[in-house]
C-alpha cells in the first residue's frame, strides 16, 4: 500500500495520484474494478471471434464473408420464401376463388382479410390512415358512403384502374369544374350555393345568403352530376352533399373555395402495382371494414 505520507498519495484517502493537478485539486489513480476489466477483455475476445465467424470486413471489390458465410440479406429472403411456401395453398385457393365467394367463405375470408390488411398498411395506410378513417382530401373507408359505389366490384374497380390515374386508361374519371376561376359563376352566386349546399344537410347560413338564388344555381349548374335533390351520382364520383360527410370539410369558406377552383382527388391505379392475388385480397379487405355494401 501506498505511503500516505507521500506527496504522490492523497493524505485522505491513501490512493495514489496521477500527477495530475489543477487549482489544487490531484487526480486520484483509482485502478478498474478486476470485473469490468475482465468483462472488457472479453469483449475484445468476442469481437475478433465476431470478425472471423461473420461478415465484417469490407474489402475493394467486396467483403469478408465469414467462416460461415451468413448474412443477414440471405436470412430475409430465406424467411421471405419459407413464408412464401407456407402461404402457397391458401393463395391458390384464394386466388382460384370468385370474388363474391369469398366473403361467404370463413377460411378464404380469414385469409384474404389477412393478406388484405398487410396490403392495406403497406400501400393504402399513407392516405387514409392505419384504421381507415380517412383524413381531409381522403375518404373514410369505414363508413357507408361511396364516392365511387362499395360493392365488391365497385372496390375492385377503383383499386384496379385508380380514379383520375392518367397511366390507366380505364381509370375512373370525372372532376368538378372551376365555376369560379373559369369565370362561370360570380362571387355573389358562389357565396348563394355554398350556403344553399350547406343546408342542404342541415347547417345553418351564415352571412345571410340568399338560399333561393343558390337554389337557382344549384339547379343550373350542379344538379346534372350531384342530383336534383344533392344526393349525388356514383357513376360520376358526385358526392352525396346531405349525409353530413364532407370531404373537404364543410365549413363556407372550404365550400366556397370547392366550387371556385373545382378540381378533385386522385388515386393511384394498384393493377399494376400489385398481383391480382392481392387486389383481391384487398377488396374484401377494404368491404369489410364495415362500410361495403
Amino acid at each position: 500500500m501506498a505511503n500516505a505520507s507521500d506527496p504522490r498519495v492523497d493524505a485522505r484517502t491513501g490512493t495514489p495520484t496521477t500527477g495530475h493537478e489543477w487549482d489544487g485539486i490531484a487526480e486520484l489513480n483509482t485502478p478498474l474494478p478486476r470485473w469490468w476489466l475482465w468483462t472488457f477483455y472479453l469483449c475484445i475476445i468476442w469481437s475478433v471471434a465476431y470478425w472471423i465467424v461473420y461478415p465484417a470486413w469490407p474489402g475493394i471489390t467486396g467483403w469478408t464473408a465469414g467462416v460461415w458465410g451468413w448474412n443477414s440479406r440471405t436470412a430475409v429472403v430465406q424467411d421471405l420464401q419459407e413464408l412464401k411456401t407456407m402461404r402457397a395453398a391458401g393463395e391458390a385457393k384464394l386466388s382460384a376463388a370468385k370474388l363474391e365467394d369469398i366473403e361467404k367463405n370463413p377460411e378464404l375470408l380469414s385469409i384474404a382479410r389477412a393478406q388484405g390488411a398487410a396490403a392495406f398498411a403497406n400501400n393504402c395506410a399513407p392516405c387514409h390512415g392505419a384504421g381507415a378513417q380517412g383524413a381531409v382530401g381522403y375518404p373514410n373507408l369505414n363508413d357507408d358512403e361511396w364516392l365511387w359505389g362499395g360493392k365488391l366490384a365497385d372496390i375492385q374497380t377503383t383499386l384496379q384502374h385508380g380514379i383520375r390515374w392518367d397511366a390507366d386508361k380505364d381509370t375512373r374519371s370525372g372532376a368538378m369544374p372551376a365555376f369560379g376561376k373559369d369565370g362561370t359563376l360570380k362571387a355573389d352566386e358562389i357565396k348563394n350555393v355554398a350556403q344553399y349546399v350547406r343546408s342542404l344537410s342541415g347547417l345553418s347560413n351564415e352571412g345571410g345568403a340568399d338560399l333561393a338564388k343558390g337554389k337557382k344555381v344549384f339547379a343550373d349548374n350542379c344538379a346534372a352530376c350531384h342530383g336534383d335533390d344533392g344526393k349525388g351520382n356514383q357513376e360520376l364520383g358526385a358526392p352525396n352533399l346531405t349525409d353530413k360527410i364532407w370531404l373537404y370539410g364543410n365549413s363556407t369558406a372550404a365550400i366556397e373555395n370547392r366550387i371556385a377552383v373545382g378540381g378533385g382527388g386522385q388515386m393511384p391505379a394498384w393493377g399494376d402495382r400489385l398481383d391480382p392475388t392481392t387486389i383481391k385480397a384487398l377488396t374484401v379487405y377494404v368491404h369489410s371494414l364495415g362500410g361495403g355494401k
